[in-house]
């Protein structure tokens, strides 16, 4: 008889051909990589930017935001602690350290982030990076790389550009490939006379942008795609249609530019759940950047949802653990924002956790066998497994806590250290 709740749970998974120990123990094929504008509502420490733009909004303003790179440090490192497993922290740009003196976005240099590269190093993590095409004045007409002003559109390329030898630096500095993502904002508030002109421009943009060959060992590209932005209900250049053929075609032409699929930037029928599969069957790799859409691109903190299960379900029911960067996404500064990466990334891992620990095999086997009541029956069943054992044990095993315990540790740290701020 099974004497703990862990040796229960073994048990009751192994009766459907699921191995509780190699379902955590894969666990470390998915590192999270960590966003770093959740802790300082996408401020960066650029000495003069322009309003956040873009389409993006924050709302909340809860006390204790990092205003420097050390608290911004501090804080993720106070979650990377409650959080099980090695992980990966997501830089903008906009992040960079230049001291007193004010460096334009197109002349950033691997430099300007050695603070950050000499910090993954000592928390034993790997980096990525993203160019910043929106708080600047040349970002104010809502138009970046599809600009109709080529001198406008030579800043943004000469930035996107800088940002992936950054990448690449960083990439070789850790010993790890950085995910180097473009995303511009591009589009208009209302029915554009020229769909065709923007994005035409964009795809020029990005050849330019990837034309010099950076080694694949040290930095992997990608480009993401949006439905709209606050500013820009109307067109958006960079639609998921252009994104996916852009990256499809450098597929085919030998250059790997990896498709990013952002949860909360389609439509709120359209489930990226289902767009993985279809995806990789023409891109080598997706970056998956995972939010929570509330009626529209909102970046909710993730919780562990419907989709959300069903994303790292397609992921580990396709084997697509080399193909599929996770990444977080949302911004939220109405809670403690140590906590929104906490909550974000656990919910994260469980949903993986939960695909890790399905029956796989037995459903397809009746699936494949044409028993359809055999399949829905078991994936229910599935549902109510004694998941909860499983992830308490990996977060024993990782030294984290278990259950809430992790929520007074961040008070505890609220009240020691980002009281203090304000």
């Amino acid at each position: 008889m099974p004497n703990t709740p862990l040796d229960h749970a073994r048990q009751r998974y192994a009766e459907h051909g699921v191995d509780v120990d190699a379902a955590i123990a894969a666990m470390d094929q998915f590192p999270v990589s960590v966003h770093c504008w959740q802790g300082d509502d996408v401020g960066g420490f650029e000495s003069a930017g322009g309003e956040l733009g873009g389409g993006l909004a924050v709302t909340g303003n809860y006390p204790g935001k990092a205003r420097t790179a050390d608290e911004l440090r501090a804080d993720a490192e106070k979650a990377y602690s409650l959080i099980p497993g090695k992980h990966r922290f997501n830089l903008h740009a906009i992040y960079a350290e230049t001291g007193d003196k004010k460096v334009p976005r197109d002349q950033l240099a691997a430099e300007h982030f050695a603070g950050w590269i000499d910090w993954a190093k000592s928390q034993g993590i790997g980096l990525d990076f993203n160019p910043t095409c929106f708080g600047h004045p040349l970002a104010e007409s809502g138009m970046t790389l599809a600009h109709a002003d080529e001198s406008v559109r030579r800043f943004w390329i000469d930035h996107c550009r800088a940002c992936r030898r950054i990448g690449a630096a960083m990439g070789q500095a850790l010993g790890a490939p950085t995910v180097t993502n473009v995303w511009v904002p591009d589009g208009t508030k209302d029915t554009p006379a020229d769909r065709k002109g923007p994005r035409e421009r964009l795809a020029d943009s990005l050849d330019a942008v990837f034309a010099e060959p950076l080694d694949a060992r040290h930095n992997l590209d990608a480009v993401e795609s949006k439905l709209f932005g606050i500013g820009a209900e109307s067109y958006t250049v960079g639609s998921h249609e252009f994104y996916l053929g852009y990256a499809a075609k450098k597929s085919a032409a030998g250059q790997n530019v990896a498709l990013c699929l952002d949860t909360g930037h389609f439509h709120p029928t359209e489930t990226v759940s289902d767009k993985l599969s279809a995806v990789l069957q023409f891109v080598p790799e997706v970056l998956l950047h995972v939010s929570r859409g509330v009626r529209w691109d909102s970046d909710h903190v993730v919780i562990l949802s419907d989709e959300n299960r069903a994303i790292a379900g397609e992921i580990v029911r396709g084997g697509y653990a080399e193909r599929v960067h996770i990444g977080l996404d949302f911004f939220d500064a109405t809670i403690n924002r140590v906590a929104a990466w906490v909550i974000g990334v656990r919910a994260t891992q469980r949903a993986l956790l939960t695909a890790l620990l399905e029956p796989t095999a037995e459903i397809q086997r009746a699936e494949a066998e044409g028993d359809l009541t055999a399949r829905l029956a078991l994936m229910e069943e599935h549902k109510s497994l004694p998941f909860a054992a499983v992830w308490e044990a990996y977060c024993e095993q990782e030294g984290v806590p278990v259950g809430r315990g992790w929520l007074d540790e961040v008070r505890d740290y609220e009240k020691n250290v980002l009281s203090r701020r304000n």
